[in-house]
């Protein structure tokens, strides 16, 4: 049987301003601090859920949530690997703009569509843009029609699979206990695929900041339990709340 536990990140700064984010680089909020901080209370409450190697995107705001949140179990010390295939969805032309504003000019039926449909990308940015991942040095080695000017949830998983077939799933089969700190799509992909959601289904799909969600894997890596850590009111309530914002 193998563990793995899925952190998305606390709150950024342009989540508490209602801004669309993605892959711009965000720090956490106070408030983001304290829920990642949270999150490893949690873990530490649950020996057996120590980590033994951290995965995270190259986001400022997951990884500084995952080191908030090893600091809180006393396991700063644990290796912790990046990838930009953990990366958040790109919100292309959307990012950075307020999500109640682009709700009003567009309609909120066209911004659900944007934000959460399987396979239709928001407006795409021009690789001219300078919000375009091509002009971010943390991206100067990867090749450039791999990097998204904006991306459907299907582009997300397309891209973040890889990533948990070559590094993730190796760490689980040698027997170690894996936190995946992340961001709210590329966690909702991953779970897509472990449960196997459909493509028609997962649009409901809302994964709470901060609350560790744990899996007990088989040989095979399919799911036998998952459940989130702590209050399963308090992820409820948290998970609603996610479901609420405009974008």
């Amino acid at each position: 049987m193998s563990t793995l536990v899925l952190l998305r990140h606390g709150q950024s700064t342009w989540n508490a301003e209602g801004r669309f984010t993605g892959w711009a680089d965000l720090d956490l909020s106070l408030l983001g601090e304290d829920e990642a901080a949270a999150a490893g209370d949690l873990l530490r409450a649950e020996p057996t859920l120590g980590p033994d190697v951290v995965h995270t995107s190259v986001l400022t705001r997951a990884v500084r949530t995952a080191n908030l949140a090893l600091d809180q179990m006393g396991r700063s010390w644990l290796p912790v690997r990046r990838h930009w295939r953990l990366n958040e969805r790109h919100y292309g032309a959307l990012e950075g703009l307020d999500k109640k504003e682009t709700a009003a000019r567009h309609g909120a039926e066209q911004i659900k569509i944007w934000r959460r449909s399987w396979a239709i990308p928001p407006p795409l940015l021009e690789p001219g843009d300078p919000r375009h991942p091509s002009h971010d040095p943390r991206y100067a080695g990867v090749a450039p029609d791999l990097l998204p000017g904006g991306e459907a949830l299907a582009d997300v998983v397309a891209r973040m699979l890889p990533y948990w077939h070559d590094a993730i799933v190796p760490d689980l089969m040698a027997g170690r206990r894996v936190l995946v700190v992340a961001h709210g799509n590329s966690l909702r992909g991953l779970v897509k695929h472990l449960d196997r959601i459909s493509d028609e289904d997962i649009p409901e799909l809302d994964i709470p900041t901060g609350i560790p969600l744990v899996y007990e894997l088989d040989r095979s890596l399919r799911p036998l339990r998952s459940e989130y850590l702590g209050d399963p009111q308090a992820a409820e309530a948290a998970a609603e709340a996610v479901a609420r914002q405009a974008g």
